[in-house]
């Protein structure tokens, strides 16, 4: 088969296109490379990667025509679009980055999949998007109409524009609701990433809502093996919804949308607690209010994606920060 993967040098992308070329997949790979984060990060992550059964273009799925060129061009069975503007605190500083990549770029994406018969689309969306939603564990069936970023709008229309394309042009697509991913070839800007190397460099930890905040937290091998699993199975119509008792998650249209997460909260200190251990360093603990646009816990509930593909996240958290604290010491050359 072959998947074109946009946001292919980022931190989920990479693992993705590992995976499926272990698997005898081609993968056509597409990234800016822009520089929200260190760009010799992506473009090491591009090179890990390999050459073999790997095309890549440097691109921004913002400009439309050259996305539609590259599809047309490359003709792949699936997509998955991975490219976007992430992070909830950045959408308060900078709103016009995420309504370029992520309401423009998607666009150009469903326009492409439209032109070239695309026979599954799948795309991430994010937690955020349950906003001020306190019922827990969040459900795909549960209303998701009150975001708290703009970040959070953007993913939440995403789904919208997807079952829209579904609806009127029969393309299937699943949106994938990632909670917290973590692990080696992570983010800068995560937390995982910030309380590793300020804890090497003995400086402090900002720790938002006083440290009472709860985390889905959600190993990347394990968002992958999701993801791998979902590529071959196209959504498909849900023959019992019903118009006068909508159901948020299905619909009439081939259009699916899941949770994947841990399906195991853990608390922050407990997690920063695995980060000590692991590096046998105490952290340098400050405090802070909620900061705009956070929530102060989230949860999954992973029962239609463990339906659907018989699986169900389920890395530690010990073993995955060990995981990542491994690849950083290794990647940063650092010996403590």
């Amino acid at each position: 088969m072959k998947v074109l993967i946009t946001g292919s040098a980022g931190f989920i992308g990479s693992h993705l296109s590992k995976k499926l070329l272990s698997c005898g997949h081609q993968v056509v790979g597409i990234d800016n490379m822009n520089n929200y984060y260190s760009v010799s990060l992506k473009e090491d992550r591009n090179k890990s990667i390999g050459v073999d059964n790997y095309t890549f273009y440097k691109a921004d799925i913002s400009t439309g025509d050259l996305v539609n060129r590259i599809v047309e061009s490359e003709k792949p069975e699936v997509v998955v679009n991975l490219a976007a503007q992430a992070g909830v605190r950045y959408s308060l500083e900078n709103p016009k980055a995420y309504i370029d990549s992520n309401i423009v770029g998607f666009t150009n994406i469903l326009e492409a999949c439209r032109n070239n018969n695309i026979g599954h689309l799948i795309y991430a969306s994010s937690s955020s998007v349950y906003g001020a939603n306190e019922r827990l564990p969040f459900s795909v069936h549960d209303n998701i109409d009150h975001p708290l970023s703009l970040y959070a709008a953007t993913k939440k229309a995403n789904e919208l524009m997807a079952h829209t394309y579904s609806s009127l042009y029969n393309i299937p697509t699943t949106g994938l609701r990632f909670f917290t991913v973590y692990g080696p070839w992570g983010r800068p800007d995560m937390a995982l990433f910030k309380f590793t190397k300020n804890i090497i460099e003995k400086a402090p930890i900002d720790i938002y809502n006083n440290g009472d905040m709860m985390r889905d937290f959600t190993f990347v091998d394990d968002i992958v093996e999701a993801i791998y699993r979902l590529i071959d199975r196209p959504a498909k119509p849900n023959p019992n919804w019903n118009g006068k008792n909508p159901d948020p998650g299905t619909s009439y249209a081939p259009y699916r949308v899941y949770n994947i997460g841990n399906n195991s909260p853990v608390k922050l200190m407990e997690f920063i607690t695995a980060i000590e251990d692991k590096l046998n360093i105490k952290a340098i603990k400050n405090f802070m209010p909620m900061q705009p646009g956070d929530v102060p816990a989230t949860y999954a509930d992973v029962e239609d994606l463990y339906r659907e593909i018989d699986f169900r996240p389920q890395t530690s958290i010990k073993d995955g920060v060990d995981k990542f604290i491994n690849w950083y010491l290794d990647y940063y050359q650092i010996d403590l």
